[in-house]
């Protein structure tokens, strides 16, 4: 338990409200809340209890601030594992400064972004991959990212690294034993059980890395560019989607000339559509601008939606699209199938091989089968979090990734036949990454770069 001053923040949005909670944690926070907390009575509070509630007032000296309801909690059962108050008041923001100021002025200082899960972490509550799960799980978008940011903070992904890492340490132990008492230990024909334990952690550690760039879909969005030439219906199929006149439609070609972006929810999915100028060539230097930019979106999107006009014949525009979805995932959506078809899906054919839909932005028809689509490419027709455990983070990918290297490194020396000393550097290593991502092991400057990301008062 590491004692700490007392810091206090307001830990609910700046914005008005029914309510507002001022958090108070450290070894002097039930000190501070006795100078500024009057009961029903309007008597200072000689002792406190744990876990009750307590209705009073907040006083600045002897003028009064709000009413409110205070909440103690005596360490260890607190979020901080310190002593922890919490002041449930108005939500107006001159209310909660108020208060907040009238706190600080009473012996607390004012909480850094993230420093109350921080000392949860420091106080060994959760580990450092849950307190990332803390930041996933506010920022969720969706279903999907708070499922999954929650089957981590309730120790699921800590639970599968651990049995890594006892793994691990068991091999490593036992090179260690039988080098220094071959006696009592025998390391004949260990090489190649050693190898069949190195291969099955690899694997298990491969199928967290490779749940990663799925996981960023099912959190963050499918980065979605609606790609085609001028006026074959791109605006007018991001409004149908939105549910709303957000793009501007015209009969006049080229009309989209800047990047217009938004998300809407499929299946439970997040998708990021971004509406592009029309593809084509052209001397207008605006329209230029333009068409380069959605070049480019084109290059870094997860899906590509190329409209083609089926009441005008193709043509070289439509050609410059298909170059540009080759090689990449896309779904062809052959609109304005309410009008009289001169394209038919046979034709498309001879470009791409890439799946194709018959729809009407304009009626909205053929959604159903775009939506089951996207249902099927990124959630394999089910919901995956009901089973799945998906890895989101950048840093944590890293060094499960560094891990993995480490362990190819010791099959490597196996199979070189290298002394089973050298074993041991690699096993090391790879333990040592797994360390960093729960918090065992990892340096106070990645420490705080994590707990900045936080809001404040969290």
């Amino acid at each position: 338990m590491i004692h700490t001053d007392t810091i206090a923040a307001i830990a609910t949005g700046m914005n008005t409200a029914g309510i507002g909670i001022i958090r108070i944690s450290g070894d002097d926070s039930f000190s501070v809340v006795k100078r500024v907390f009057k009961n029903s009575h309007h008597e200072t509070l000689k002792t406190i209890e744990s876990h009750r509630v307590y209705y009073g007032y907040i006083y600045d000296e002897e003028h009064l601030i709000d009413e409110v309801l205070l909440i103690p909690m005596k360490a260890p059962k607190s979020y901080t594992k310190e002593d922890t108050v919490e002041i449930d008041c108005h939500g107006g923001i001159l209310v909660m400064n108020r208060i907040l100021e009238t706190i600080l002025k009473n012996g607390a200082r004012a909480a850094e972004p993230g420093e109350f899960t921080k000392r949860a972490f420091l106080n060994g509550r959760i580990d450092l991959s849950e307190a990332e799960a803390v930041i996933g799980l506010i920022e969720s978008k969706n279903e999907y990212a708070m499922q999954n940011s929650l089957k981590h903070l309730t120790g699921k992904f800590r639970d599968c690294l651990n049995s890594c890492k006892d793994r691990i340490l068991y091999e490593t132990a036992y090179i260690e034993s039988a080098l220094d008492d071959p006696e009592h230990y025998d390391l004949t024909g260990y090489p190649e059980r050693l190898k069949d334990q190195v291969e099955s952690l690899i694997e298990e550690l491969h199928k967290l890395i490779e749940s990663h760039k799925e996981g960023q879909i099912l959190t963050e969005g499918i980065h979605t560019v609606i790609l085609g030439k001028p006026n074959v219906g791109k605006s007018t199929l991001l409004n149908a989607l939105l549910g709303k006149e957000r793009a501007i439609v015209t009969e006049i070609a080229g009309t989209t000339r800047d990047l217009l972006k938004e998300q809407v929810m499929i299946g439970g999915i997040s998708l990021i559509l971004i509406d592009s100028a029309g593809i084509h060539d052209t001397n207008d230097p605006v329209e230029s601008i333009g068409v380069d930019l959605t070049r480019k979106m084109a290059e870094e999107a997860d899906l590509i939606l190329m409209v083609i006009d089926a009441s005008v014949p193709l043509d070289d525009s439509d050609l410059l699209v298909f170059e540009l979805i080759k090689d990449k995932k896309a779904l062809i959506l052959l609109n304005k199938n309410d009008l009289v078809s001169v394209v038919s899906p046979e034709d498309i054919k001879k470009y791409t091989d890439q799946k194709i839909l018959k729809i009407s932005a304009k009626e909205e028809s053929g959604f159903e089968a775009f939506r089951e689509y996207i249902k099927q490419e990124f959630t394999h027709g089910k919901l995956p979090y009901n089973d799945e455990l998906y890895i989101t983070d950048q840093r944590q990918l890293q060094l499960l990734t560094e891990s993995v290297k480490n362990l190819q490194t010791v099959l490597q020396s196996i199979d070189n036949g290298m002394p089973e000393d050298f074993f041991t550097i690699d096993l090391t290593a790879a333990y040592d990454n797994l360390c960093r991502i729960t918090g065992d092991l990892v340096e106070d400057d990645v420490i705080n770069e994590i707990f900045s990301r936080f809001c404040m008062g969290k």
